[in-house]
């Protein structure tokens, strides 16, 4: 059996203090944070109306709400431009930036190993644990 030492010393502790990856991924994991971090990487400072085009399926709801806890996240920052009409145009921080090889990685992964998963998925559906 393994040693879970470890394990129990950390359910004494804060659990965002046991695993500092946790708020790591609840920052850049969040639903629709990836596709909004990398379309301001890889289009550069967008408006909101181009922003959600080039989105596509998230709804103005959810993208202000993830706009604003990326800007309070320091990922993006808003820029209001006082105009007639107004223009606010949203982009991506030198912090986030610093995801890039994160996202590399990860698209990495992806592509070796995601028909591994779905081929583990098809097995477990086809065949399921009783």
């Amino acid at each position: 059996m393994a040693d879970n030492t470890e394990w129990v010393e950390a359910d004494a502790v804060d659990p965002q203090l046991a695993c500092p990856t946790s708020t790591v991924v609840d920052i850049v994991f969040s639903r629709w944070t990836t596709p909004i971090l990398w379309t301001l990487n890889s289009q550069g400072r967008q408006r909101f109306v181009e922003l959600e085009r080039r989105i596509g399926t998230i709804t103005p709801k959810v993208l202000t709400q993830r706009l604003r806890q990326l800007e309070r996240d320091g990922m993006v920052v808003r820029t209001y431009h006082p105009e007639v009409p107004p223009r606010v145009e949203y982009e991506i921080t030198e912090l986030g930036r610093s995801l890039a090889p994160l996202f590399a990685h990860l698209a990495g992964w992806a592509a070796a190993n995601l028909d591994k998963v779905e081929q583990a998925r098809q097995d477990y559906d086809t065949d399921p644990p009783r």
